[in-house]
C-alpha cells in the first residue's frame, strides 16, 4: 500500500468543498524558479529523478498495491521512461504544475520511492505534497522522513505560508501519518470523486507555518 496519497490528476476541492472557479489574483511573491532541488535528511536524498532511475521507479509504480491510492494507474517500463523524459524539463516554483522527486537512499544510492511537490495555481505561498515509497522500502519509517523533511524547506527554507493534503478516507496509512507529523484535518467530502472505477472520500489536511513553528521536530 502507498503511504501517502497524492491524485495528481484531478481538479481538487477547495476547503468549502466547490472547485476553484472564481477568479483570483496570482500570487508569487517570494517564490522563484529553481535549476536544482537537493533536500537531504538523516538518511535520504529528495532530488530530481533521471534516467538512471528507471529500473527502480518502475519496481513500484508497476505495483498495483502501491497505486492503489494514487491519481495514476500502474506503468510500464516504457511508460515510466517518457514519466521521467517529460518530468526532467520541469523545475520547481511554476505555479499549478506537479513535479516528481525521486527519494534515494544515502547508504545503498538505491531509489526507494519518489514525493511530489505543486504550489498552488493561484497562490504559491500555498503548497500540496505527495508521497510514494516502494512496497519493498515501507513501514522503516521513510515517508514520515521524506515529509519532515519538504516540510522543512517549505516552512523554513521558502516560507511557505499553508501546506494542504488531500488523501483517500480509507487509505489508514496516511491519514496516521499526516495525524503523527501535526496536520489538522478540516474537511470530509463524502463520494466527491468517481475515482478507478468507484465514488470514493477525501479528507483535506492542512498546516500552516505558524503551526510548524509552533511544534518544530
Amino acid at each position: 500500500m502507498t503511504v501517502l496519497q497524492n491524485r495528481q490528476l484531478f481538479l481538487l476541492p477547495n476547503v468549502s468543498g466547490h472547485c476553484k472557479t472564481r477568479p483570483r489574483k496570482l500570487q508569487t511573491e517570494g517564490i522563484q524558479t529553481m535549476e536544482i532541488l537537493n533536500i537531504e535528511t538523516k538518511r535520504l536524498k529528495i532530488r530530481h529523478l533521471g534516467l538512471s532511475d528507471i529500473s527502480d521507479f518502475y519496481i513500484y509504480r508497476s505495483n498495483p498495491e502501491v497505486t492503489k491510492y494514487q491519481g495514476f494507474d500502474t506503468m510500464t517500463k516504457e511508460q515510466a521512461e517518457e514519466f521521467i523524459k517529460v518530468n526532467s524539463t520541469k523545475r520547481f516554483g511554476k505555479a499549478g504544475e506537479w513535479i516528481q522527486y525521486g527519494i534515494e537512499n544515502i547508504e545503498t544510492k538505491q531509489l526507494i520511492g519518489d514525493c511530489a511537490i505543486k504550489l498552488d495555481q493561484y497562490d504559491t505561498r500555498i503548497a500540496e505534497i505527495g508521497i510514494t515509497i516502494s512496497q519493498h522500502e515501507q513501514k522503516k519509517g521513510f515517508a514520515k522522513e521524506v515529509l519532515l523533511g519538504i516540510l522543512t524547506f517549505l516552512f523554513d527554507t521558502i516560507k511557505i505560508h499553508r501546506v494542504v493534503e488531500i488523501v483517500d478516507a480509507e487509505n489508514v496509512a496516511s491519514i496516521n501519518l499526516l495525524k503523527s507529523t501535526g496536520f489538522r484535518q478540516e474537511g470530509h467530502f463524502i463520494e466527491n470523486i468517481f475515482f478507478k472505477g468507484k465514488w470514493g472520500s477525501e479528507f483535506q489536511f492542512a498546516m500552516l507555518k505558524r503551526e510548524w513553528d509552533n511544534k518544530k521536530y
